[in-house]
Protein backbone atom coordinates (compact mmCIF):
# COMPACT_ATOMS: atom_id res chain seq x y z
CA UNK A 1 0.00 0.00 0.00
CA UNK A 2 1.33 3.49 -0.71
CA UNK A 3 0.80 6.27 1.13
CA UNK A 4 0.38 10.13 0.20
CA UNK A 5 2.90 12.16 0.24
CA UNK A 6 4.35 15.84 0.59
CA UNK A 7 7.66 17.75 -0.45
CA UNK A 8 8.72 20.51 1.33
CA UNK A 9 11.87 22.08 0.54
CA UNK A 10 14.13 23.66 3.10
CA UNK A 11 18.08 24.53 3.69
CA UNK A 12 20.03 23.40 6.28
CA UNK A 13 23.89 22.94 7.46
CA UNK A 14 25.73 19.97 8.70
CA UNK A 15 27.57 20.45 11.76
CA UNK A 16 30.88 18.71 12.50
CA UNK A 17 28.86 15.70 14.28
CA UNK A 18 26.94 15.27 11.34
CA UNK A 19 23.50 16.64 12.74
CA UNK A 20 21.58 18.44 10.56
CA UNK A 21 19.92 21.83 11.56
CA UNK A 22 17.38 23.44 9.28
CA UNK A 23 17.13 27.03 8.99
CA UNK A 24 13.46 27.75 9.66
CA UNK A 25 11.12 25.57 10.88
CA UNK A 26 9.03 22.81 9.65
CA UNK A 27 5.74 23.56 8.45
CA UNK A 28 3.89 20.53 10.15
CA UNK A 29 3.50 19.51 13.61
CA UNK A 30 5.40 16.55 15.33
CA UNK A 31 5.87 14.01 16.03
CA UNK A 32 6.36 12.34 12.99
CA UNK A 33 8.32 9.67 10.73
CA UNK A 34 9.55 11.52 7.75
CA UNK A 35 11.57 10.05 4.71
CA UNK A 36 14.73 13.05 4.17
CA UNK A 37 16.69 13.35 0.90
CA UNK A 38 19.85 15.34 1.45
CA UNK A 39 21.01 17.18 -1.98
CA UNK A 40 24.66 18.48 -1.37
CA UNK A 41 27.31 20.10 -3.46
CA UNK A 42 30.17 17.19 -4.65
CA UNK A 43 32.82 19.55 -3.77
CA UNK A 44 33.63 21.62 -0.26
CA UNK A 45 31.90 24.77 -2.48
CA UNK A 46 28.85 26.04 -1.31
CA UNK A 47 26.48 26.93 -4.26
CA UNK A 48 24.51 30.07 -4.65
CA UNK A 49 20.87 30.88 -5.91
CA UNK A 50 21.01 31.69 -9.02
CA UNK A 51 23.40 28.80 -9.89
CA UNK A 52 21.04 26.92 -8.46
CA UNK A 53 17.90 28.10 -10.63
CA UNK A 54 20.26 28.19 -13.43
CA UNK A 55 20.54 24.77 -12.99
CA UNK A 56 16.80 23.77 -12.45
CA UNK A 57 16.02 26.05 -15.51
CA UNK A 58 18.48 24.66 -17.84
CA UNK A 59 17.87 20.76 -16.84
CA UNK A 60 16.17 18.80 -19.59
CA UNK A 61 13.93 16.75 -17.49
CA UNK A 62 11.96 19.90 -17.11
CA UNK A 63 11.56 20.67 -20.48
CA UNK A 64 7.71 19.54 -20.85
CA UNK A 65 7.08 22.08 -19.05
CA UNK A 66 7.81 24.66 -22.00
CA UNK A 67 4.81 22.52 -23.72
CA UNK A 68 1.59 25.05 -23.76
CA UNK A 69 -0.52 22.40 -22.21
CA UNK A 70 1.10 22.44 -18.92
CA UNK A 71 0.61 26.12 -18.72
CA UNK A 72 -2.59 25.73 -16.42
CA UNK A 73 -1.97 29.05 -14.97
CA UNK A 74 -3.54 31.37 -17.51
CA UNK A 75 -7.28 32.84 -17.89
CA UNK A 76 -8.30 31.01 -20.56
Amino acid sequence: MQTAMTAVEITGTIDEHNQLHLDEPLPFIGPKRVRVIILSPLDDETWDEAAWLKAAATNPAFAYLKDAAEDIYTLA
